[in-house]
């Protein structure tokens, strides 16, 4: 934890020096790694408490994230790295659980940033997260991440493979009240304090009315209604619309494909769309 503070700290210092949308900007080179380590019994309690996950001794499909979160933000925070990592959105996921993963597993975690790419507004980073049991990959993941900032007129979005369903209205499963310091809440639990999801002043700081709910918190809850959540395989997840704390959002699904919508309005705002399919080799 000291040293994730120091990199945020350290990030946030940086953060107003940067200038992202350069033609030449490139990527650091190179991976950050952890070594192989036990699951920490604590955290992992407080995130299965604020996303929902049942205790049941299998490790939930995107807390490899979680455990990965300190590497992201070493390399985020590296000076070398072209996008000020203060008011980066998350705005998509990618997750392959190759098996069933488990609180006593001593994961090996590498993160590294895969390319940089134009987007209407402003420039978004892939960032790979992978995670190795005794040399084995087991676990891996793409994210997206956006620094908004001015674009030239007709910048297009990012190609990329959206989820099905997304322009369905999923049937209604739960209404879901959230609490205005359930950002803060996440970021406890998760280490994830980015300040546009903690404080209204500090989300107004980059263009939110309130504070926002956490993209990743929005997949893990959504994930953890599945029937079995231990064994689902793949997810892609977009982040369509922030989430402003406090709300109300409707979570909607057909089994695979799942939406998280502004609450109590069928045709309302959609938050999250994604999908989610199981391993077969049951």
């Amino acid at each position: 934890m000291p040293s994730l503070i120091l990199s945020l700290a350290r990030g946030a210092a940086a953060s107003p020096f940067k200038r992202p949308g350069r033609p030449d900007a490139v990527l650091p080179a190179g991976r950050t790694t952890r070594p192989a380590g036990a699951v920490a019994p604590g955290p992992l309690a407080a995130y299965r408490r604020i996303c929902g996950f049942s205790d049941s001794g299998a490790l939930p499909v995107t807390y490899p994230h979680v455990l990965a979160f300190p590497l992201a933000m070493r390399l985020m925070t590296r000076r070398s790295f072209p996008l000020p990592v203060t008011g980066l959105v998350h705005t998509w996921i990618e997750i392959t659980a190759h098996r069933t993963l488990h609180a006593t597993d001593a994961l090996e975690l590498t993160v590294y940033a895969a390319e940089l790419t134009p987007h209407r507004r402003g420039t978004e980073v892939t960032v790979v997260t992978e995670a190795r049991l005794s040399g084995e990959l087991v676990w891996e993941s793409r994210s997206g991440y956006l620094s908004r900032h001015a674009t030239r007129p007709g910048t297009p979005e990012p190609t990329a493979a959206a989820p099905a369903g997304e322009s369905a209205t999923l049937p209604a499963v739960a209404e879901w009240r959230l609490p205005a310091d359930l950002g803060r809440r996440y970021g406890a639990a998760s280490g994830d304090r980015n300040p546009i999801h903690l404080y209204p002043l500090t989300a107004r700081l980059f263009g939110f009315p309130r504070a926002i709910a956490h993209g990743m918190w929005t997949v893990a809850r959504c994930l953890a209604e599945a029937p079995r959540p231990d064994l689902i395989h793949t997810v892609r997840a977009d982040f369509r619309a922030p989430v402003l704390l406090p709300g109300t959002v409707t979570y909607a699904s057909d089994g695979t494909g799942f939406q998280l919508r502004e609450g109590g309005n069928a045709d309302g705002r959609v938050h999250l769309t994604g999908t989610a399919t199981p391993r077969t080799d049951r």
